[in-house]
């Protein structure tokens, strides 16, 4: 709980103050190189030509610069360490604090022309430390100053790793991620290489926004007593002193100067009192200073050069010459010329943070707004008196059915409501008059996961349901000996509990689109409405831009990381699955028409688009025999053949990543060929090459709504499914997850094993067990891992774990069912798989 707040206030005041601070570090940026900038700039309008006599003294300076500017001098600054031009202040007008600036040569007192890119840089300097807004902009800056450094601290909060050692885990950043992961990456890596930056201009840039933060400053670091400094006697206000100017004895000052300073004198400020009886104050440079900006200084009588309080930078303790340098520090050249390169680059890419933020939470709004609109516009009716849509769903089908048909009864004016079976109970259904079921079946007539609540606590039991009238829409797979049976049995005991058909069950084998069109009419008789088709998402074409083998010499077939370029605004979430339309292979069809006495450049007509026969070939089921084909034509002979129908992979990555991956492994057949789907995918489509394909909506295996902790169980590909999850998981900063991954042998199938352990090393695992069954004489499996952790697993769940397993139904998937139900109890799994927290996606 304390670290989502600690990310909401991040993003909060990242998408508040990122703009302001994205202004303060262009500025700062573009202000760090202003003297030389300035130098280059107006090298050859001044013209200043080093003489061998050197510098002229202070008095000879302030004649000559008097007398061409009519005014006096208050202040004068020569700097040895270039031949650039000194400066000089002169007497503020009346009613000011400050006055004018003039530069001039050093050398010959000459008042130079007014640098050329001064207004640039006054407001660089105005916009980085007031907005150019006054009080009220320097009151913004220190806000978002403050909240930098809750940014720097909060940051690395959010993204500690376990293994915080692992400079790997810090510092690189992955140039093959895209999306939202590239932009998270970026934000988060970049941020780590300019956290000492950011920390070190935070702290001291507070110096000039806040008064309190300056006094406990200096009462911290410095060496001076608080009576010294002249502490708690006030300001005195900001109103320009009054009385008269102070008579300067130069040639006395400039003797006192340089026996206070000695022969390394490089560098000297001259800042002469407001009014007389005053001393004045000289900031001095050594040539063995430090830095460029450790300065001694001390104050002097103006009229006798008698020098007093003189501080030593050399002599001052470390804490003090902190307190001294804190300017230098700000810019970085504290650190020399390195440290001013570096600092101008960390606050230049500031705005790198803001746009990357801003991208990142306006991802976040379009999931939150794709999530609202996925729920559909219709509208709800708790009354019996409007119909009831429940679907029991696996894999994300039945649910999509339901809503379809939600959608066909609500057109003709019917008021609906659509539930899972999960969220009925005997009491709803005893209030309800006309129901619509759409059911899926899983495995040899099983209930769906999420159904199995409603199937001991409803159909165990007797409702009378006289008053009811429904329909039943069953789904799946005619190879399984009891075909639809857990439709089947919510029909039969409608039947005997008084309920009445409104017509016979309709039966799916797969996506049989005659029967769901049987379905769609049988609808439209009892609305009365025109039958409207289903609406299914569009086949589109996705680009293969990634083929890798990721077990080679493996005991096993070959498994793939497959990567396909999506359509423009296609999008999916964790958990969801993508249907695929294979092709045979040219060389397949071939050899098929060899024996048909076809040549394949016949021209046939396929979903009512032109094509040839060779094109429309690789669509359909190609029997190993042609007696019921002989002396068909060309298009008779594709009418006759079955289409090929669809293949399902679990997506591995997430929307953001910009790239939807798969890991498939090849099926090889009884005669050596790879099959259908496997085989269009790993071998046969060309690189570059298209693909017919469309996500389907999985909600049975979509993350929870909060942050609890998940325990994502999967062998082999099946760690697709539980990638996606954890990716999406990762760039939620979610970290509370565990996975138990299976396969043969750790050497050749540990898939994606780099990317998971740096997962690991970065704290977005928690923790990673595996199992590899050919690594050791006793074969050990995924549901071991979870005997040898049976206390890791109450403790998780007990902190409201949700479990998640991917992977194959036969061996895997039943074999943790069982240590699940053997460790917890049968009647705590049928809590969780009700709770919705115990979620399965097999195949």
């Amino acid at each position: 709980m304390f670290k989502k707040i600690i990310f909401q206030l991040h993003w909060f005041f990242g998408i508040s103050a990122g703009l302001v601070l994205a202004i303060m570090g262009i500025t700062g940026a573009l202000y760090s190189f202003e003297g030389e900038i300035t130098r280059a700039l107006n090298a050859e309008r001044w013209q200043i030509q080093p003489s061998a006599q050197g510098h002229l003294t202070p008095g000879e300076l302030a004649s000559r610069i008097e007398t061409a500017t009519a005014d006096r001098v208050t202040g004068l600054w020569v700097d040895g360490r270039h031949d650039g031009p000194g400066m000089a202040v002169l007497a503020p007008p009346p009613g000011e604090r400050r006055g004018p600036r003039v530069v001039f040569d050093p050398y010959t007192g000459e008042v130079l022309a007014e640098p050329i890119g001064q207004d640039f840089f006054h407001l660089m300097l105005m916009l980085h430390r007031f907005l150019s807004m006054g009080e009220v902009g320097k009151q913004i800056t220190a806000a978002s100053t403050v909240a930098l450094l809750f940014f720097c601290l909060s940051g690395i909060y959010l993204r500690w790793p376990r293994k915080a050692l692992s400079w790997r885990t810090w510092l690189t950043l992955d140039w093959k991620k895209k999306g939202r992961s590239f932009n998270w990456d970026l934000h988060a890596v970049a941020g780590t290489w300019a956290l000492l930056f950011y920390l070190c201009a935070g702290l001291t840039g507070l110096y000039w926004s806040y008064d309190w933060y300056r006094e406990g400053l200096t009462r911290l670091l410095s060496d001076t007593p608080p009576e010294q400094r002249g502490e708690g006697r006030g300001q005195g206000g900001r109103q320009a002193p009054s009385g008269s100017a102070p008579e300067v004895d130069y040639d006395a000052v400039w003797q006192g100067i340089q026996q206070a300073a000695g022969p390394k004198l490089i560098a000297w400020n001259l800042r002469l009192p407001p009014v007389a009886g005053q001393p004045a104050t000289v900031f001095y440079m050594l040539d063995d200073a430090d830095h460029v900006r450790a300065f001694n200084q001390f104050q002097i009588d103006p009229k006798s050069g008698e020098v007093s309080r003189h501080e030593r930078y050399a002599e001052k303790s470390f804490k003090a010459q902190l307190l001294t340098s804190v300017y230098a520090l700000h810019v970085g050249e504290y650190f020399g010329m390195p440290g001013r390169i570096l600092m101008m680059l960390a606050t230049g890419v500031m705005p790198l943070f803001f746009i990357t933020g801003w991208l990142l939470y306006l991802d976040r709004r379009r999931k939150k707004r794709a999530v609202l609109a996925a729920r559909g516009a219709l509208k709800g009716d708790d009354s019996g008196e409007g119909w009831l849509v429940g679907f029991a769903s696996q894999s994300g089908f039945a649910e999509q059915l339901a809503w379809q048909s939600a959608g066909q009864l609500q057109a003709a004016g019917i008021p609906v409501r659509v539930e899972p079976l999960a969220r009925l109970d005997a009491d709803s259904l005893s209030r309800t008059q006309k129901a619509l079921f759409v059911v899926s079946t899983f495995g040899d007539g099983e209930a769906p996961d999420t159904a199995q609540g409603f199937e001991r606590k409803v159909l165990a039991g007797s409702v009378p349901l006289s008053q009811l009238n429904y329909a039943v829409l069953a789904l799946g797979d005619r190879q399984y000996e009891h075909f639809c049976g857990f439709a089947r049995r919510i029909n039969d005991w409608l039947g005997l509990q008084g309920a009445h058909r409104l017509f016979d069950s309709v039966e799916v084998d797969g996506d049989d689109q005659a029967a769901l069109q049987r379905w769609q009419q049988n609808l439209s008789e009892l609305t009365g409405a025109a039958p409207i088709r289903f609406e299914e998402a569009p086949w589109q074409n996705w680009t293969l831009t990634e083929r890798r083998l990721l077990n080679p010499g493996s005991q096993g077939a070959a498994v793939f990381f497959i990567g396909l370029t999506p359509p423009a605004q296609s999008t999916w979430q964790a958990g969801d699955i993508l249907e695929i339309r294979p092709r045979h292979a040219p060389a397949r069809v071939q050899a098929w028409l060899q024996h048909s006495g076809f040549t394949g450049n016949e021209a046939v007509t396929l979903d009512g688009q032109a094509s040839n026969l060779l094109e429309a070939l690789a669509e359909r089921q190609l029997p190993d025999s042609f007696a019921h084909l002989v002396g068909l034509h060309a298009q008779a002979l594709v009418d006759a053949l079955v289409p090929s129908g669809s293949r399902e992979y679990s997506i591995a990555s997430v929307a953001a990543d910009g790239v939807l991956q798969l890991i498939v492994r090849q099926a090889v057949q009884a005669n050596g060929s790879l099959g259908l789907g496997s085989g269009w995918l790993t071998e046969h489509l060309p690189e570059g090459g298209q693909l017919l394909a469309r996500v389907r909506r999985n909600s049975g295996f979509h993350l929870p709504d909060d942050d609890r902790p998940l325990i994502l169980i999967g062998n082999g590909t099946g760690l697709a499914g539980l990638r996606s999850l954890l990716r999406a998981r990762t760039l939620a900063g979610q970290r509370r997850n565990w996975l138990l991954f299976g396969e043969r042998n750790r050497a050749q199938d540990f898939f994606c094993g780099d990317e998971l352990q740096a997962a690991l090393s970065a704290g977005d695992l928690q923790h990673l067990d595996l199992a590899f069954s050919r690594d050791q004489a006793e074969k050990r499996y995924v549901q071991d891992l979870l005997r040898e952790q049976r206390e890791r697993l109450h403790a998780w769940l007990a902190d409201g774990a949700a479990i998640y397993v991917c992977g194959s139904l036969q061996g895997m998937a039943g074999g943790v069912d069982a240590v699940l139900r053997e460790l917890l109890g049968d009647e705590v799994v049928q809590e969780l798989v009700e709770e919705g927290r115990y979620r399965r996606d097999v195949y």
